[in-house]
């Protein structure tokens, strides 16, 4: 059987830094079996199909390709369809109402719990929110991620620690959604 997967690279072709391109991903994809690969954007988002593995073992397999073809360490995350789809209606804010910059994905390779950010005073950062979901956080920042405090405040590596995690905004994952329905 086969499976609709997106992978989610963390950190690559942002600040001239730790550059991977797209057609070159598509083609390391292909070299790992896998199959009607799409890229989407230059800031690490792939689609595929596969076969064989699950999200785990595809995910070390492409982290370990990237980095044997491009010499340094990137961590990816993939997910199915299925998830995809529960994180997109799943969302805890008025995501119609919104503008997509003003929304944004924390994606996690493994769950994490509301005592990881016990720390964050949720008043202080208001009108701001952040809510977790299924190996997600959900942030809401009126002002986009650029301006954010909260943003900030919950990417750092202390409350990250032991989990990789990457953000995307809204349109990138009502896109995911998309590009990995079968």
């Amino acid at each position: 059987m086969t499976t609709r997967y997106a992978a989610l690279l963390r950190g690559i072709n942002v600040g001239g830094g730790r550059k991977v391109p797209m057609a070159e991903l598509r083609g390391l994809l292909e070299s790992l079996g896998l199959l009607d690969v799409r890229t989407y954007l230059q800031s690490g988002q792939a689609a595929f199909t596969a076969g064989h593995g699950d999200e785990e073992s595809l995910a070390a397999d492409l982290s370990g390709a990237l980095a044997g073809r491009f010499g340094f360490d990137v961590d990816v995350i993939v997910r199915g369809h299925a998830y995809l789809r529960s994180v997109l209606d799943d969302c805890p804010f008025p995501a119609d109402t919104l503008e997509p910059k003003q929304l944004h994905v924390v994606y996690f390779s493994a769950p994490v719990t509301e005592d990881r950010f016990a720390e964050i005073d949720r008043a202080a950062y208001l009108p701001e929110e952040f809510r977790l979901g299924d190996r997600a956080l959900y942030l809401y920042v009126p002002d986009g991620l650029g301006r954010s405090k909260l943003a900030e405040h919950v990417s750092k590596p202390r409350l990250n620690k032991g989990v990789v995690a990457t953000s995307r905004n809204w349109n990138t994952v009502r896109k995911l959604v998309e590009m990995t329905e079968a």
